[in-house]
């Protein structure tokens, strides 16, 4: 487990480097190790844990109007994801979301200049399939980042603001998790090593975003967002 574990370190790294959560890459790692719904209720308490400390690090930076337009349609999306889960098996879940995120990633590198328009619309259907794939396939943070780029924040606020919204999303699904048998005895002694995982990942994120510009940091954010595309993609081949 000790590989297990310093892989969900580095997912918790870059997740807080990107703005966008661990389990972009906590999810396809964690299906090497565990079956998809004890994942979805380990990356539920990771991410709960992880928005945690991200909110302690950042919290003076949230951006309050953002939060709302993201993160009441994100919370009634991942209601609607999480009990989907417990009913369907969304068999091309996974290969979809890494078309997309690569695609998406591609154009913006190549056309940097292209933006998606900041209204309140994309921002609440954004906020709206972030929340119901991360209901039903553990993730959905880089399709809410992809949406708030488009809202050029600071990277700390950007980092804070998708914490936030994260953290109401991942308690929401937490306790649809729990309350179906998503985790047994044997799977919650994982958690304060994950506790620990989350912590120590935010704070070396954190450290890490203070040496990156903003203009990079938009380019880090969208190659993580491609890197997540291909790593979705492969996990539904192989």
């Amino acid at each position: 487990m000790i590989t297990f574990y310093i892989l969900a370190l580095i997912s918790e790294i870059i997740g807080t480097v990107g703005g966008f959560g661990s389990s972009v890459f906590f999810v396809p790692i964690a299906t090497f190790f565990f079956e998809p719904k004890i994942v979805l209720g380990l990356t539920a308490l990771l991410h709960v844990f992880s928005n945690l400390a991200k909110l302690i690090l950042f919290w003076k930076h949230i951006d309050y109007r953002i939060f709302k337009l993201f993160g009441i349609p994100g919370i009634i999306g991942v209601a609607i994801g999480a009990f989907a889960s417990v009913y369907l098996i969304f068999t091309y879940g996974s290969l979809m979301l890494g078309i997309f995120l690569l695609s998406f990633a591609i154009l913006f590198l190549i056309r940097p200049s292209l933006k998606i328009a900041p209204t309140p619309k994309n921002a609440v259907t954004g906020g709206s399939i972030a929340g119901f794939l991360a209901g039903l396939i553990g993730t959905g943070g880089a399709v809410r980042g992809a949406a708030m780029a488009a809202y050029n924040l600071e990277k700390s606020a950007f980092v804070a603001t998708s914490a936030a919204i994260d953290m109401g999303v991942d308690i929401t699904r937490t306790f649809i998790y729990l309350g179906n048998d998503y985790l047994q005895a044997k799977e919650f002694s994982y958690i304060p090593m994950l506790i620990a995982v989350s912590f120590v990942g935010s704070w070396i994120g954190k450290r890490m975003l203070q040496q990156i510009s903003q203009l990079m940091f938009r380019k880090i954010v969208l190659i993580l967002i491609g890197l997540i595309g291909i790593v979705s993609i492969i996990h539904y081949l192989y």
